[in-house]
């Protein structure tokens, strides 16, 4: 490839980085063990990805050690982490990257709940709200592959491809999420973890209760349009009647929890 431009190393500076530090995500909310699992993300205005190197410790990562990529899947030379061997799973990467170029973010686990639907090979029904916000619909399965080729890859496109959902489930795999960038494509994976948690635990109690399709229609929309804070939008101030007591200003502060998960060892194939 021609000689990277100040600019474009700049940009795979930026993304070398924060894929680097998503990796910490996947063991924070114990989507991964020992050193599996994978994160890429697209450099933008380039034909190029970072991706983790493969067989590594998840303490080990960092901005140095993310391999960049070619859309073909080839190792650029000569670049930082370019003498190790990026992730087994770079050509399924490659693949998403060069036949949807919305996607700039790329993560797969084996995720212990979203990974269990997969081996059944059944698609997880979107039966709760958070589901229809997040994915808009069913979980779906991909097709059976075997890695070292661009086969998952395809799968994943093949399956993605006119589908509101980030997130596909390998048959006999695991989970593959999608995002606009590195850090949308681990919300994403973070979210299918919790929505297949929930939906198996609830099934083992009864019957699931379908929701309408214009619910999840409406959800979804919502979601995506409405939900969150707008670029700029400065929170509303109280007027002085208005003004929060210490008392009820304590009992108002939200509660954080962050999932229990022990400090695992994880890194991608």
């Amino acid at each position: 490839m021609s000689e990277l431009t100040p600019e474009l190393d700049i940009a795979i500076d930026r993304v070398r980085s924060e894929v680097a530090e998503l990796h910490a995500e996947l063991v924070r909310y114990g989507l991964v063990v020992w050193t599996g699992g994978n994160i890429s993300g697209r450099v933008p205005g380039s034909d190029l990805f970072v991706i983790k190197p493969s067989g590594v410790l998840y303490d080990e990562l960092d901005a140095t050690s993310m391999i960049l990529c070619t859309l073909d899947g080839t190792v650029v030379e000569g670049t930082p982490g370019s003498h190790r061997s990026p992730s087994s799973d770079t050509a399924a990467h490659a693949f998403v990257y060069r036949n949807m170029p919305e996607v700039g973010g790329v993560v797969h686990t084996h995720s212990t709940y979203a990974t269990a639907w997969a081996a059944r090979g059944e698609e997880i029904p979107c039966v709760i709200t958070a589901m229809a916000d997040e994915f808009g619909g069913p979980i779906p399965v991909g097709p059976f592959a075997i890695i070292g080729d661009d086969s998952i890859g395809r799968g994943i496109v093949e399956t993605l491809t006119g589908h509101r959902s980030r997130a596909v489930l390998m048959a006999n795999h695991g989970p593959f999420t999608i995002g606009r960038d590195a850090r949308d494509a681990v919300k994403a994976a973070v979210m299918l973890e919790d929505v297949a948690r929930t939906v198996d635990i609830a099934r083992v109690g009864g019957d699931l209760v379908p929701m309408p399709q214009e619910a999840i229609d409406a959800l979804f929309a919502r979601y995506q349009n409405v939900y969150g804070q707008s670029a700029g939008a400065a929170p509303a101030q109280p007027t002085s009647s208005q003004q929060p007591t210490a008392a009820q200003d304590a009992a108002e502060q939200p509660t954080h929890q962050t999932p229990s998960q022990p400090a695992q060892q994880g890194a991608t194939a």
